[in-house]
């Protein structure tokens, strides 16, 4: 069994948006999400924990924050499903108790009298079974749904109740300079799952976006996240925005990723908010009112080539770090 990681790390991730939606806010009309004190354009972390959860399925990974039969379920409905659809397989069942033999013959004894998923569900709920279903659900997580071992969840259902702090965090995203509205008088149609709705068609003129992360090794002792979940992470945060493009979010690519892995007793936060290391300035007589592309920019990482550069080492802060950037962006890992 893979371990899990024993590192902390923070993560720098930015990308741009152009003549598109980000992010819509449900309290202004769907309109872009905005700071309007700064002109500066928002994106939550659901936002971009969706597209990578959406990225991690069409790629045929399997993720627990997700429909089930085609239909919106609670958290609660959605892992009585799974856990019922687990108990029905006998080859699963031996995948997620082969490290404890003797839950495993707990649980065959229960299966052995109630024979079916539903009954075997109700009785994994008796307080006598408790720690059979917290070493089952645990396993869950551990083995099956990497959404959870990244991100965590909250789990309210009777015998089942346990909450699964992520271990990557990600703070709301932020442009790093004045964003424009495009102005709207066009209606479109919306189609909601009963019905449609009508509304103006509300997009940004350009956006570029910068998201501040952690990955915590404390928190990744419970979901059990592993080496080879965050190198699924890299690929998938990466990979996700222009992946399944729609009308509103279509025009939105990768510009730079930046993971910092500390030393061992360095701990998440070490260098603060990395967006900090990172400015944007409109290329010659500009104003910033007037930007519509990456080239209208200029991106300046300097400060977080230093920040690398001097702290990277035997004996420093940074054990090794991780970069991705598009095409013109140049920073080095040391």
């Amino acid at each position: 069994m893979a371990t899990t990681i024993t590192n902390n790390a923070d993560f720098l991730f930015l990308y741009d948006a152009t003549q598109c939606n980000p992010n819509g806010d449900p309290d202004q009309e769907n309109k872009p999400r905005m700071d309007y004190d700064t002109d500066t354009n928002l994106v939550t972390d659901t936002r971009l924990k969706r597209y990578i959860r959406d990225y991690l399925k069409m790629t045929g990974t399997e993720i627990f924050v997700d429909m089930e039969d085609g239909r919106k379920v609670s958290p609660e409905q959605k892992l009585e499903a799974v856990v019922k659809r687990a108990l029905a397989n006998d080859e699963t069942i031996g995948e997620l108790f082969v490290e404890n033999a003797p839950m495993g013959d707990a649980l065959a004894k229960i299966v052995e009298t109630e024979k079916t998923p539903e009954k075997i569900f109700k009785k994994l709920q008796d307080k006598a079974n408790r720690s059979l279903s917290v070493y089952l659900l645990a396993q869950m997580v551990k083995q099956k749904f990497v959404d959870i071992r990244l991100f965590g969840s909250a789990f309210a259902v009777e015998g089942f109740t346990r909450a699964y702090t992520g271990p990557v965090q990600i703070n709301w995203g932020y442009s790093l300079h004045k964003v424009q509205l495009m102005e709207s008088s066009s209606i479109v149609t919306t189609m909601n799952d009963d019905s449609s709705t009508f509304g103006k068609d509300y997009r940004v003129h350009y956006s570029l976006l910068a998201f501040n992360g952690t990955i915590n090794k404390f928190a990744a002792q419970s979901t059990g996240l592993t080496d080879a979940d965050i190198e699924m992470f890299r690929d998938a945060v990466w990979q996700s925005v222009p992946a399944m493009p729609t009308r509103s979010k279509l025009n939105q690519y990768p510009k730079l990723y930046v993971e910092i892995t500390y030393n061992d007793g360095f701990f998440n936060g070490n260098f603060g908010d990395l967006r900090n290391y990172v400015k944007v300035s409109p290329t010659g007589q500009l104003e910033e009112k007037q930007i519509r592309r990456f080239e209208d920019l200029t991106l300046d990482v300097s400060a977080l080539q230093s920040l690398l550069t001097e702290n990277t080492g035997e004996g420093k802060s940074i054990k090794s770090a991780y970069i991705k950037a598009a095409t013109g962006i140049k920073l080095s890992a040391n």
